[in-house]
């Protein structure tokens, strides 16, 4: 099979196509072929060493197709089922391996490169909204990069959950599909500032119930200025870079603050949640509820290229990878 495999951690230009063994299922395991890999800033990080990961090794965490062969001690899955998965190390390539604990089924009404596209952004804006601060009719939020992958599921099930959404993007078309997707407010911060944007928009000085931000570094401190007393930091990704070192106390003088850095992993952490989440996300596709917009599709031989438009803020929508 071919897979894109990482020998040591740098730039895009580590990510090199290699042909490998084709893999066996071990107790409990799957063997899927790949129909779609969705690309996520985690295997920037992955490939940087930002997240520790030895070398070598095969990148991308998330993924859809067909299983073609059941490990020992699996039951409920046959060749041929249709699968999805996230948090799966290995996913850029033709055939994964899959822990049939971490494979959910993926209903005939959605395809799979949907499937893909939608398994670590979707729950991640799924677990964001409804868990980490539970949004709800009077909440007002700033969404940061609402127009990538995560943004644009993140602004539709805020928009479902009732909560007033002013998102940040940048350049005139990520602010029309921020706000095609449901947003009362989009701020073009490439043009305007977004902290002074929001305070005059809002007509408040501390507007925000939550800020769910996916930036990090770059956007991190006046955002924490924007928030209400008592209100909620969620920093949930690094595009711009890890946030900087905070004292505790500032949270305490900026009206005793609530910061969080949630991740995927442990919002998924049982069988339960995984598969609610997950059939949440199928459900309101398959009815028209939630729009999936898949941005660009790369065959997976141009890993690098994808990786170089993702770090770049070059993509829209969700980056799917194909065999």
């Amino acid at each position: 099979m071919k897979a894109i495999r990482v020998d040591r951690h740098g730039g895009p230009e580590v990510l090199e196509l290699v042909e490998m063994p084709d893999p066996t299922p071990g107790e409990g395991e799957l063997v899927v072929r790949l129909a779609a890999a969705g690309l996520n800033f985690i295997d920037v990080y992955n490939r940087m060493g930002l997240y520790p990961t030895e070398t070598p090794f095969v990148p991308g965490q998330e993924g859809a197709g067909t299983v073609v062969e059941v490990g020992p001690g699996v039951e409920g899955w046959s060749p041929g089922d249709r699968v999805a998965w996230t948090s799966v190390l290995g996913s850029y390539a033709e055939l994964v391996r899959v822990p049939a604990r971490m494979a959910v089924r993926v209903p005939d009404g959605v395809d799979l490169e949907t499937a893909a596209a939608v398994m670590l952004q979707g729950m991640t804006a799924h677990y964001l909204v409804t868990d980490t601060f539970p949004l709800g009719s009077g909440h007002r939020c700033l969404i940061h990069a609402a127009a990538g992958g995560v943004g644009l599921l993140l602004v539709q099930l805020a928009k479902r959950k009732g909560a007033e959404v002013v998102a940040t993007a940048g350049g005139p078309e990520k602010v029309e599909l921020a706000r095609d997707a449901g947003a009362d407010h989009v701020i073009d911060y490439r043009s305007d500032d977004f902290a002074e944007a929001s305070r005059r928009l809002t007509g408040s000085d501390k507007p925000f119930d939550v800020v769910y931000d996916g930036v990090g570094k770059a956007v991190f401190m006046a955002s924490l200025d924007l928030i209400r007393m008592r209100g909620m930091m969620v920093q949930f990704g690094n595009a711009s870079g890890p946030v900087d070192p905070i004292a505790p106390l500032e949270l305490g003088r900026r009206g005793s603050l609530f910061l969080t850095r949630p991740s995927l992993q442990h919002y998924i952490a049982t069988r339960e949640e995984l598969e609610r989440r997950a059939s949440d996300l199928f459900s309101w596709i398959e009815s028209g509820e939630l729009a999936v917009r898949i941005g660009h599709r790369l065959p997976l031989a141009e890993a690098a290229t994808a990786h170089r438009m993702l770090e770049g803020r070059e993509t829209t929508g969700k980056v799917l990878l194909l065999p």
